[in-house]
């Protein structure tokens, strides 16, 4: 009977990804050499991949795998003890899980619903401190970079940015001094260890950030920004505190809600939405978070 299946990856071409993995993982100090002679001698017996022999020796983990198989098709995430970056941040170190897999759903929707209809900023934004926003911010940066996508995260808070801690940028100039003609657009770095993802920090504390988010070069950047990347997200303060989240969703055009479960105040989520709509501003959609 003819075989009606063909793979499609040849037999030349598993081999040079084996022999790709094996020395990512020696690189990497997972295994030794005379362990990678161990796992092909398993592989010749049981006819099956370098990964699954190397884990059946109980040599690595099935996370060691996807993440050497992550760098290899450009879908970079961070193992524990790399880069440094909070648990919260669930999109660099937990790609798999079933979270990230909701951060990837909600991506999906706005990437169909919002992206996809030409737009490029989108702000993000809740009603109350601690709703969840910078967190949510930072994971939904990560996974749209993940798309290949040049993908940049604005810490647009000015009031308490939080950006520079997650990413560990360390304190610096940024947004408010570009803002306040102090600095120019040199001040936009790409973000260690991830590809396509890109930050503009809050920069140096101010007395007057209203009136700073409010000057006509607010618009100057953005458009600048529109031309240079894919996907612009802006992290905002809470709007309870302040209307700088008002004015930085009218500008994007578009603002996606941050819920706390158990935190929000479904009163206060209708009175933020209803003036987001008065202003010309689309909602979205919101998102439910328990950070």
């Amino acid at each position: 009977m003819n075989n009606l299946v063909t793979p499609m990856v040849s037999s030349a071409a598993a081999a040079r990804n084996d022999a790709n993995i094996s020395r990512m993982l020696v690189e990497q100090g997972k295994i030794t050499l005379e362990q990678v002679d161990s796992v092909k001698r398993l592989q010749l017996e049981d006819g099956c991949s370098f990964g699954e022999a190397a884990q059946r020796l109980g040599l690595v983990s099935e996370s060691d795998i996807q993440h050497v198989l992550s760098h290899q098709f450009d879908y970079p995430y961070q193992t524990f003890g790399q880069g440094d970056y909070p648990s919260a941040l669930a999109a660099a170190y937990h790609p798999f899980s079933a979270e990230v897999e909701t951060l990837r759903s909600v991506r999906s929707q706005l990437m169909l619903h919002w992206f996809a209809a030409g737009h490029k900023t989108l702000a993000i934004a809740s009603v109350n401190p601690g709703d969840g926003t910078s967190m949510l911010a930072a994971n939904l940066a990560v996974v749209f970079s993940q798309l290949g996508r040049q993908t940049l995260l604005v810490d647009a808070n000015l009031r308490n940015p939080s950006q520079h801690k997650i990413f560990n940028l360390g304190a610096g100039r940024g947004l408010s001094d570009v803002l306040a003609g102090r600095a120019g657009m040199d001040m936009v770095a790409m973000a260690e260890s991830f590809i396509d993802l890109s930050l503009f920090p809050a920069g140096s504390p101010v007395p007057n950030p209203q009136e700073l988010i409010n000057r006509p070069s607010f618009n100057l950047i953005n458009d600048g920004l529109r031309d240079r990347f894919d996907i612009i997200l802006y992290d905002t303060p809470a709007f309870s505190t302040a209307a700088d989240a008002l004015t930085i969703a009218v500008r994007a055009g578009g603002v996606l809600l941050v819920v706390r479960k158990n935190h929000t105040s479904m009163a206060d989520l209708g009175a933020f939405s209803d003036q987001l709509r008065r202003c010309g501003t689309e909602v979205v959609g919101s998102v439910l978070v328990s950070f």
